[in-house]
């Protein structure tokens, strides 16, 4: 778990201009930055990413999947909207902590309610401003991401580097971790399917069991605006919960963590298969499905995360500018048709349907003798370009073009 520590009463109530306290950001191979501190004031401990996004950061600090995760923003000026109450893609922020160079001293949007810095330091969120984000970025390039962390106030006092680096070194590496359960929701709930002007339907055109594994808000509500009730469930649920709400299809979402650790839910989408009901994934969802037909999965070297990533659907050769946010990818080979190697190739015959164009990552999941299909990037994506939109379409026609899965 990240180890937060910090006085957010005292560091909420003090206006941004006059926060401009030293703080330290230390990555783990002894490299450190120095700066000021930037929201709450105190330690944080994490894996280091970098998000190449000029917008959303918003909805970058509210999605689930960086959990764990102090978050670099590669684009220099960050905080000039603000923070309003409609964008966040869940009820909190998730990173443990926030790296920028530049942050605006006063936000200008007619839906600004407060300022970055008052959010940060609310939520106990650790940041640094105003170092040489650029550096940095490439620092993760070369090096690929790492563990770090960020140190103010009294928990930077007079240490020197190599008592913060002895911090850093105590936090879990990401390669192991199984995370789902400490983002996914406690309890179900229903997203009502709604008709073409907004309006709850009676009548839905399809029912969706969407497992919750860091789910963001906008991933629901693309499926209800298609006229989809959507149950969302947590990550612990048994393909018994997944049944009694009598779902045309199942939908794993996005979330964070290493998708080899997730044992549980990688058993329970072996049973969705069995039972060839509809599925479709993004994300973690699309790793969990290669895993469940039975391949592998790797680490990145510093992951894709951002708007700004082109994949390339090969079913139409279109080219995408998708949304991302993931660290880890699937191994399966590129191409051509391949059988699934679970259980004696029990799934049949899988494609690789989408791939990324910078450096052919798998991107996308096709099943040939199931009703299943999957994409690593982010088709709702909020506060970011809506090309793969289209998915959410391409599922519900699957729905109605499967005979619903019996138990």
């Amino acid at each position: 778990m990240t180890d937060t520590t910090t006085d957010t009463t005292t560091a909420a109530t003090t206006t941004s201009a006059t926060r401009r306290e030293p703080a330290r950001l230390v990555l783990e191979d002894g490299r450190s930055f120095a700066g000021q501190a930037y929201g709450a004031r105190g330690t944080t401990l994490g894996e280091i990413v970098f998000n190449t996004g000029m917008t959303g950061y918003q909805e970058t600090l509210t999605d689930p999947s960086y959990h764990r995760q102090i978050v670099v923003m590669t684009a220099p000026h960050i905080g000039n909207t603000g923070v309003n109450d409609e964008d966040p893609e869940s009820g909190r922020i998730w990173v443990a902590g926030y790296v920028v160079r530049d942050p605006a001293r006063v936000p200008s949007s007619w839906r600004s309610r407060r300022t970055l810095d008052d959010e940060l330091a609310a939520q106990g969120v650790v940041g640094i401003s105003g170092l040489d984000t650029r550096a940095l970025t490439r620092h993760l390039r070369e090096r690929g991401v790492m563990r770090a962390g960020i140190f103010s106030g009294e928990a930077l006092g007079d240490k020197t580097d190599s008592e913060l680096l002895e911090e850093v070194l105590t936090a879990p590496a990401m390669a192991g971790a199984d995370l789902a359960g400490e983002v996914t929701t406690s309890e179900p709930y229903v997203v009502e399917a709604l008709d073409e002007d907004g309006a709850p339907l009676a009548q839905p055109r399809a029912v969706v069991a969407a497992v919750d594994l860091g789910i963001k808000s906008m991933t629901p509500q693309r499926m209800a605006e298609r006229g989809i009730r959507v149950h969302v469930l947590p990550s612990t649920s048994t393909i018994e919960d997944v049944l009694a709400t009598g779902p045309d299809g199942v939908f794993f979402s996005n979330g964070p963590g290493d998708p080899g650790a997730a044992t549980h839910e990688i058993e329970l989408l072996r049973e969705v298969l069995d039972r060839r009901i509809p599925f479709f994934g993004i994300c973690y969802g699309n790793q969990l499905l290669g895993r469940a037909l039975g391949f592998g999965t790797y680490k990145l070297g510093y992951g894709h995360r951002g708007v700004n990533q082109p994949v390339v659907d090969r079913a139409t050769g279109k080219v995408e500018i998708t949304a991302h946010n993931h660290g880890f990818a699937v191994d399966a080979p590129l191409d051509g048709e391949t059988v699934a190697p679970h259980d004696g190739g029990r799934y049949g015959r899988v494609v690789v349907s989408h791939v990324d164009l910078n450096d052919d990552v798998v991107e996308g999941l096709q099943a040939l003798d199931l009703p299943a299909f999957s994409v690593q990037y982010h088709p709702e994506a909020a506060a970011g370009p809506h090309d793969a939109a289209y998915l959410f379409d391409r599922f519900l026609d699957l729905m109605h073009s499967t005979t619903k899965g019996a138990a």
